[in-house]
Protein backbone atom coordinates (compact mmCIF):
# COMPACT_ATOMS: atom_id res chain seq x y z
CA UNK A 1 0.00 0.00 0.00
CA UNK A 2 1.65 3.20 -1.10
CA UNK A 3 2.01 6.01 1.51
CA UNK A 4 4.01 8.59 -0.36
CA UNK A 5 1.12 10.81 -0.69
CA UNK A 6 0.38 10.89 3.05
CA UNK A 7 4.36 11.44 3.87
CA UNK A 8 3.99 14.45 1.82
CA UNK A 9 0.72 15.95 2.56
CA UNK A 10 0.73 19.70 3.52
CA UNK A 11 0.63 19.36 7.21
CA UNK A 12 4.25 17.67 7.07
CA UNK A 13 6.86 20.12 6.54
CA UNK A 14 9.48 17.78 7.65
CA UNK A 15 11.08 14.49 8.12
CA UNK A 16 10.97 15.08 11.80
CA UNK A 17 7.00 15.69 11.45
CA UNK A 18 6.85 12.79 9.25
CA UNK A 19 8.57 10.30 12.04
CA UNK A 20 5.98 11.45 14.54
CA UNK A 21 3.24 10.99 11.89
CA UNK A 22 4.71 7.34 11.58
CA UNK A 23 4.56 6.40 15.11
CA UNK A 24 1.40 8.13 15.60
CA UNK A 25 -0.13 6.23 12.73
CA UNK A 26 1.45 2.78 13.89
CA UNK A 27 0.08 3.36 17.73
CA UNK A 28 -3.67 4.05 15.91
CA UNK A 29 -3.40 0.76 14.37
CA UNK A 30 -2.57 -1.22 18.00
CA UNK A 31 -5.42 1.04 19.77
CA UNK A 32 -8.28 0.82 16.87
CA UNK A 33 -7.83 -2.52 15.13
CA UNK A 34 -8.77 -5.28 16.94
CA UNK A 35 -6.27 -7.59 15.94
CA UNK A 36 -3.09 -5.59 16.04
CA UNK A 37 -2.13 -5.67 18.99
CA UNK A 38 -3.38 -9.25 20.26
CA UNK A 39 -1.16 -11.00 17.07
CA UNK A 40 1.80 -8.75 18.36
CA UNK A 41 1.26 -10.20 21.99
CA UNK A 42 1.23 -13.69 20.76
CA UNK A 43 5.01 -13.02 18.11
CA UNK A 44 6.12 -11.46 21.72
CA UNK A 45 4.79 -14.64 23.25
CA UNK A 46 6.12 -17.20 21.36
CA UNK A 47 9.88 -15.27 21.33
CA UNK A 48 9.76 -15.25 25.06
CA UNK A 49 8.95 -18.53 25.51
CA UNK A 50 11.93 -19.76 23.45
CA UNK A 51 14.12 -17.26 25.30
CA UNK A 52 12.80 -19.16 28.45
CA UNK A 53 12.87 -22.24 26.85
CA UNK A 54 15.09 -23.30 29.39
CA UNK A 55 12.99 -22.09 32.37
CA UNK A 56 9.90 -23.65 30.86
CA UNK A 57 10.84 -27.24 29.89
CA UNK A 58 11.00 -29.10 32.27
CA UNK A 59 12.70 -32.09 30.35
CA UNK A 60 15.96 -32.16 28.07
CA UNK A 61 14.11 -32.23 24.56
CA UNK A 62 17.32 -34.38 23.61
CA UNK A 63 17.20 -37.18 25.60
CA UNK A 64 15.71 -40.09 24.47
CA UNK A 65 13.12 -42.64 27.32
CA UNK A 66 12.26 -45.36 25.15
CA UNK A 67 10.28 -46.70 27.79
CA UNK A 68 7.69 -43.81 27.56
CA UNK A 69 7.64 -43.42 23.90
CA UNK A 70 4.43 -42.43 22.39
CA UNK A 71 2.84 -41.27 25.61
CA UNK A 72 -0.40 -39.51 25.18
CA UNK A 73 -0.25 -35.87 26.98
CA UNK A 74 -0.26 -35.89 31.24
CA UNK A 75 0.84 -33.90 33.73
CA UNK A 76 4.32 -35.59 33.51
CA UNK A 77 4.56 -34.95 30.12
CA UNK A 78 2.04 -32.01 28.72
CA UNK A 79 1.97 -32.96 25.26
CA UNK A 80 3.19 -36.07 25.40
CA UNK A 81 6.00 -37.78 23.82
CA UNK A 82 7.38 -39.00 20.57
CA UNK A 83 8.91 -42.14 19.17
CA UNK A 84 12.09 -42.13 21.15
CA UNK A 85 10.22 -40.91 24.39
CA UNK A 86 11.15 -36.88 24.27
CA UNK A 87 8.70 -34.76 26.06
CA UNK A 88 7.32 -32.90 23.30
CA UNK A 89 6.71 -29.46 24.88
CA UNK A 90 10.06 -29.44 25.58
CA UNK A 91 11.28 -30.08 22.09
CA UNK A 92 8.61 -27.02 20.94
CA UNK A 93 9.72 -24.87 23.23
CA UNK A 94 13.28 -25.33 22.05
CA UNK A 95 12.14 -25.20 18.36
CA UNK A 96 10.49 -22.12 18.43
CA UNK A 97 14.42 -20.68 18.85
CA UNK A 98 15.44 -22.37 15.25
CA UNK A 99 11.82 -21.11 14.00
CA UNK A 100 12.26 -18.07 15.26
CA UNK A 101 16.06 -17.48 14.25
CA UNK A 102 15.43 -18.45 10.42
CA UNK A 103 12.52 -15.95 10.08
CA UNK A 104 13.74 -13.17 11.38
CA UNK A 105 17.41 -14.25 9.92
CA UNK A 106 15.91 -13.92 6.78
CA UNK A 107 13.73 -10.72 7.57
CA UNK A 108 17.18 -8.89 8.55
CA UNK A 109 18.61 -9.77 5.31
CA UNK A 110 16.07 -9.01 2.72
CA UNK A 111 14.32 -6.04 4.05
CA UNK A 112 17.67 -4.19 3.53
CA UNK A 113 18.57 -5.93 0.58
CA UNK A 114 15.38 -5.40 -1.06
CA UNK A 115 14.84 -1.75 -0.44
CA UNK A 116 18.75 -0.69 -1.42
CA UNK A 117 17.83 -2.22 -4.90
CA UNK A 118 14.73 -1.12 -5.46
CA UNK A 119 15.64 2.60 -4.49
CA UNK A 120 18.50 2.58 -6.27
CA UNK A 121 16.83 1.06 -9.53
CA UNK A 122 13.66 3.46 -8.80
CA UNK A 123 16.43 6.56 -8.66
CA UNK A 124 18.60 6.02 -11.12
CA UNK A 125 16.46 5.08 -13.63
CA UNK A 126 17.47 3.63 -16.99
CA UNK A 127 20.53 0.80 -17.61
CA UNK A 128 20.70 0.40 -14.19
CA UNK A 129 16.79 -0.18 -13.68
CA UNK A 130 16.64 -2.22 -16.60
CA UNK A 131 19.04 -4.43 -15.31
CA UNK A 132 18.00 -4.86 -11.87
CA UNK A 133 14.20 -5.20 -12.27
CA UNK A 134 15.14 -8.12 -15.19
CA UNK A 135 17.05 -9.71 -12.35
CA UNK A 136 14.21 -9.58 -9.97
CA UNK A 137 12.18 -11.27 -13.08
CA UNK A 138 14.09 -13.99 -13.01
CA UNK A 139 14.25 -14.56 -9.53
CA UNK A 140 10.17 -13.96 -9.51
CA UNK A 141 9.90 -16.27 -12.82
CA UNK A 142 10.75 -19.48 -10.75
CA UNK A 143 8.70 -20.50 -7.48
CA UNK A 144 9.83 -19.98 -4.30
CA UNK A 145 9.77 -23.25 -2.80
CA UNK A 146 11.26 -24.97 -5.65
CA UNK A 147 14.11 -22.49 -5.96
CA UNK A 148 14.67 -22.78 -2.71
CA UNK A 149 15.16 -26.54 -3.03
CA UNK A 150 17.44 -26.25 -6.36
CA UNK A 151 19.72 -23.72 -3.94
CA UNK A 152 19.54 -26.21 -0.69
CA UNK A 153 20.44 -29.10 -3.25
CA UNK A 154 23.32 -27.85 -4.41
CA UNK A 155 25.05 -26.46 -1.23
CA UNK A 156 23.30 -29.50 1.37
CA UNK A 157 20.83 -29.30 4.17
CA UNK A 158 21.19 -27.33 7.33
CA UNK A 159 19.81 -24.16 9.38
CA UNK A 160 22.43 -21.82 7.46
CA UNK A 161 21.61 -22.87 4.35
CA UNK A 162 18.06 -22.86 4.64
CA UNK A 163 18.25 -19.22 5.72
CA UNK A 164 20.15 -18.46 2.51
CA UNK A 165 17.88 -20.30 0.26
CA UNK A 166 14.80 -18.99 2.12
CA UNK A 167 16.63 -15.12 1.60
CA UNK A 168 17.03 -15.79 -2.15
CA UNK A 169 13.18 -16.24 -2.66
CA UNK A 170 11.93 -13.20 -0.66
CA UNK A 171 14.15 -10.10 -1.21
CA UNK A 172 12.56 -9.75 -5.09
CA UNK A 173 9.02 -8.40 -3.65
CA UNK A 174 10.27 -5.99 -1.55
CA UNK A 175 12.61 -4.95 -3.98
CA UNK A 176 9.17 -4.37 -6.96
CA UNK A 177 7.72 -2.63 -4.20
CA UNK A 178 11.21 0.09 -2.93
CA UNK A 179 11.02 1.08 -6.50
CA UNK A 180 7.17 1.58 -6.84
CA UNK A 181 7.47 3.83 -4.16
CA UNK A 182 10.55 5.65 -5.23
CA UNK A 183 9.45 6.23 -8.39
CA UNK A 184 7.15 8.30 -6.85
CA UNK A 185 9.39 10.19 -4.14
CA UNK A 186 11.55 11.16 -6.69
CA UNK A 187 9.32 13.62 -7.88
CA UNK A 188 8.48 15.21 -5.34
CA UNK A 189 9.97 18.87 -4.14
CA UNK A 190 11.89 17.33 -0.95
CA UNK A 191 14.04 15.25 -3.11
CA UNK A 192 14.44 17.98 -5.42
CA UNK A 193 15.28 20.52 -2.98
CA UNK A 194 17.95 18.08 -1.81
CA UNK A 195 19.63 17.87 -5.00
CA UNK A 196 19.90 21.61 -5.11
CA UNK A 197 21.74 20.86 -1.84
CA UNK A 198 24.48 19.48 -4.12
CA UNK A 199 23.34 15.82 -2.00
CA UNK A 200 25.10 12.67 -4.26
CA UNK A 201 22.37 10.22 -5.46
CA UNK A 202 24.05 7.98 -2.70
CA UNK A 203 23.24 10.52 -0.10
CA UNK A 204 19.76 11.37 -1.60
CA UNK A 205 18.97 7.48 -1.69
CA UNK A 206 20.22 6.36 1.76
CA UNK A 207 19.32 9.65 3.68
CA UNK A 208 15.52 10.62 2.31
CA UNK A 209 14.26 8.46 -0.50
CA UNK A 210 14.86 5.02 1.66
CA UNK A 211 13.60 6.50 5.61
CA UNK A 212 10.23 7.23 3.23
CA UNK A 213 9.95 4.05 1.73
CA UNK A 214 10.51 2.20 4.97
CA UNK A 215 6.88 2.28 6.10
CA UNK A 216 5.86 0.31 3.28
CA UNK A 217 8.87 -1.77 3.03
CA UNK A 218 8.03 -2.87 6.86
CA UNK A 219 4.36 -4.03 6.17
CA UNK A 220 5.39 -5.37 3.16
CA UNK A 221 8.01 -7.62 5.11
CA UNK A 222 5.71 -8.84 8.06
CA UNK A 223 2.97 -9.80 5.75
CA UNK A 224 5.77 -11.76 4.02
CA UNK A 225 6.84 -13.61 7.02
CA UNK A 226 3.82 -15.95 7.26
CA UNK A 227 5.23 -17.32 3.99
CA UNK A 228 8.80 -17.15 5.27
CA UNK A 229 8.19 -19.06 8.37
CA UNK A 230 5.85 -21.86 6.29
CA UNK A 231 8.59 -21.96 3.72
CA UNK A 232 11.09 -22.98 6.07
CA UNK A 233 8.87 -25.42 8.25
CA UNK A 234 8.34 -26.97 4.83
CA UNK A 235 12.21 -27.33 3.97
CA UNK A 236 12.94 -28.89 7.35
CA UNK A 237 9.43 -31.03 6.72
CA UNK A 238 11.33 -32.14 3.37
CA UNK A 239 14.84 -32.61 5.62
CA UNK A 240 16.74 -30.19 3.80
CA UNK A 241 16.26 -27.81 6.99
CA UNK A 242 17.85 -28.28 10.84
CA UNK A 243 19.22 -31.33 11.33
CA UNK A 244 17.97 -34.37 13.48
CA UNK A 245 18.09 -34.28 16.77
CA UNK A 246 17.66 -30.53 16.72
CA UNK A 247 14.24 -29.88 17.64
CA UNK A 248 12.58 -27.60 14.71
CA UNK A 249 8.70 -27.13 14.24
CA UNK A 250 8.97 -28.48 10.03
CA UNK A 251 10.94 -31.46 11.42
CA UNK A 252 8.70 -32.14 14.30
CA UNK A 253 5.69 -31.98 11.89
CA UNK A 254 7.36 -34.50 9.14
CA UNK A 255 8.00 -36.55 11.73
CA UNK A 256 4.61 -36.56 13.58
CA UNK A 257 2.90 -37.40 10.08
CA UNK A 258 3.89 -41.04 10.52
CA UNK A 259 2.03 -41.11 13.43
CA UNK A 260 -1.08 -39.36 12.71
CA UNK A 261 -3.46 -41.77 13.72
CA UNK A 262 -2.21 -43.36 16.87
CA UNK A 263 -0.39 -39.97 18.06
CA UNK A 264 -1.78 -37.09 16.75
CA UNK A 265 -0.12 -35.11 19.39
CA UNK A 266 3.29 -35.20 17.45
CA UNK A 267 1.97 -33.59 14.85
CA UNK A 268 -0.74 -31.33 16.32
CA UNK A 269 1.68 -29.10 18.53
CA UNK A 270 4.29 -28.07 15.51
CA UNK A 271 1.27 -27.84 13.24
CA UNK A 272 -0.89 -25.67 15.70
CA UNK A 273 2.25 -23.40 16.45
CA UNK A 274 3.28 -23.30 12.85
CA UNK A 275 -0.06 -22.11 12.14
CA UNK A 276 -0.59 -19.76 14.89
CA UNK A 277 2.75 -18.02 14.50
CA UNK A 278 2.25 -17.30 10.63
CA UNK A 279 -1.71 -16.02 11.69
CA UNK A 280 -0.38 -13.73 13.76
CA UNK A 281 2.29 -12.22 11.51
CA UNK A 282 -0.53 -11.82 8.46
CA UNK A 283 -2.96 -10.38 11.37
CA UNK A 284 -0.09 -7.54 12.48
CA UNK A 285 0.83 -6.73 8.40
CA UNK A 286 -2.75 -6.12 8.10
CA UNK A 287 -2.97 -4.02 10.91
CA UNK A 288 0.14 -1.86 10.01
CA UNK A 289 -0.97 -1.40 6.56
CA UNK A 290 -4.55 -0.21 7.74
CA UNK A 291 -2.20 2.27 10.35
CA UNK A 292 -0.10 3.50 7.10
CA UNK A 293 -3.06 3.81 4.28
CA UNK A 294 -3.70 7.44 3.87
CA UNK A 295 -7.09 6.77 2.99
CA UNK A 296 -7.71 6.45 6.45
CA UNK A 297 -8.96 9.58 8.66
Amino acid sequence: MSVVAWLTAPEITSPRQARAQRLYALWRAFRTNPMGLPSALVILALILAAAAAPLLARHDPYVQDLATRLRPPDRLHILGTDELGRDVFARLVFGARTSLAIAFLVAAIVGPVGLLIGTVAGYLGGWTDRVLMRLVDLFLAFPGLILALAFIAALGPGVDHAIMAVSLTAWPPIARLARAETLTIRKTDYIAAARLTGASWPRVVLRHIMPMCLPSVIVRLTLNMAGIVLTAAGLSFLGLGARPPAPEWGAMLSTGRQYLLGAWWLAAAPGLAIMMLSLAFNLLGDSLRDALDPRRG
